[in-house]
């Protein structure tokens, strides 16, 4: 935003320069000279001269002392609001962002609609405020925008509406940042987005515009993706590395693996086109890959657990019509027993949630002394005879207790017990 604010200073400037080639009147005669407009008229000579006197110092503390007298001294007169707007100027070349504010803030009163004003009110609450000053106010900063944004229409000189859109991004800027505070993360995006278009290397603004994006509810993943990886190319050397981290955790997120990030980021860092991020594989296509690359009956239990509740009927069907029936052994967790029946936790995800998702039904009753206890670690043999997708249950039938590992040649399946993978 320095260039900005660099305008601001010069559009000030131009004020200063002219109000001091072009000074009032001294109203002895009342009239103006021939061809000369009509204009300001400072009736006393001591009043004149003490405001010539302010003006025309070169020396920027002089002309701050000399306009600060002349304003006390003279808060009535025709030249005050002129007056105000070079004093803010001259602190504003001090860089007194205090006493600038200040001043500004009676500009602003006398004249509501005095733009240099309202944007350099609108500059400072903003830009002290994400430096953690507290005598900056971001609420202010934005209510000093949006008066700005009000008066264009009233706006008639030449000097500043050649300065509309650099003032326009102060006043989006200011604006988007208060929002951002306040958790209004739609707006802060709708207002900071222009301004970052404008000033994309403006670490300021672009890493807030990145996080408006990413704290909306549903995340805008696609935007705030790219606008943190830009901030963290444009980021201080210090920070560069935290927000890198960080942009590439939400890109992982999104599409779950980190492929194709390097290209993003490397995009990004030359500031070149935006590029789209493919989002992550649905739990379908997810139950769909795994059918395609693995055998049904080389899955584990986990895996026929994931394609049965997310795949497509086509896909369920490839894996259960290769499973039902066929003995199956395996290890799981006890969660309740009867004699004639175990409820078992099959996967990892459901053993850690002590939750079932296995009916091993027997053909004959277990002795009493032989049936595990709940909690237990259990080996045992079924054959797969139904299952209902949601909540995931699949019921084993012919369930018999293993106690020693099997046979080399015995025609069964073991599936260990694997974290069913994760659903985007």
């Amino acid at each position: 935003m320095k260039k900005i604010l660099l305008a601001v200073v010069l559009g000030v400037t131009v004020v200063a320069v002219a109000q001091d080639t072009a000074q009032p009147a001294q109203g002895q005669s009342g009239a103006p000279a021939q061809g000369q407009a009509q204009g300001p008229v400072i009736k006393d000579p001591a009043e004149y001269n003490a405001y010539v006197a302010a003006v025309q110092q070169k020396d920027p503390s002089a002309k701050i002392s000399g306009l600060e007298a002349f304003t006390t001294q003279y808060p009535n007169s025709v030249m005050k609001n002129q007056a105000l707007e070079l004093l803010m100027g001259a602190y504003q070349q001090t860089n007194n962002s205090k006493k600038t504010m200040e001043t500004a803030a009676k500009v602003v009163a006398g004249n509501p609609c005095n733009m240099r004003a309202l944007a350099l009110l609108a500059f400072y609450n903003r830009m002290l405020a994400q430096n953690g000053d507290p005598s900056a106010n971001l609420a202010d900063g934005k209510k000093y925008a949006e008066q700005g944004q009000g008066c264009w229409p009233k706006i008639t000189d030449p000097e500043v509406t050649k300065m509309k859109s650099q003032m326009d991004q102060i006043f989006g800027s200011a604006i988007g940042i208060a929002d951002y505070q306040a958790k209004d993360y739609p707006g802060a995006a709708t207002a900071l987005k222009p301004v970052v278009d404008a000033n994309p290397t403006d670490f300021s603004v672009v890493y807030p515009l990145a996080l408006a994006y990413l704290n909306q509810a549903p995340p805008d993943y696609q935007n705030g993706i790219w606008f943190a990886a830009r901030a963290a190319a444009v980021a201080p050397a210090q920070n560069q590395a935290g927000i890198e981290k960080y942009a590439r955790s939400q890109y992982i997120k999104f599409h779950a693996g980190d492929d194709g990030w390097a290209e993003l980021l490397a995009a990004a860092k030359a500031n070149g086109q935006q590029m789209p991020i493919k989002p992550a594989p649905t739990p379908a296509e997810q139950a769909h890959d795994m059918v395609v690359k693995t055998p049904a009956d080389k899955m584990d239990f986990a895996q026929w657990e994931f394609v049965l509740t997310n795949g497509s009927q086509e896909d369920q069907n490839a894996v259960w019509n290769t499973i039902k029936g066929k003995a199956v052994q395996m290890n799981g967790t006890v969660i309740s027993t009867t004699p004639d029946e175990f409820m078992i936790a099959g996967s990892s995800d459901d053993i850690d949630a002590k939750k079932a998702d296995i009916t091993l039904k027997f053909v004959d009753k277990v002795p009493v002394k032989m049936i595990p206890k709940d909690g237990a670690s259990f080996d045992f043999q079924g054959e797969p005879a139904s299952y209902t997708p949601n909540p995931f249950m699949m019921v084993m039938e012919k369930g018999t207790m293993l106690r020693a590992k099997p046979a080399a040649t015995a025609p069964t399946h073991k599936a260990p017990v694997h974290k069913k993978p994760a659903a985007q």
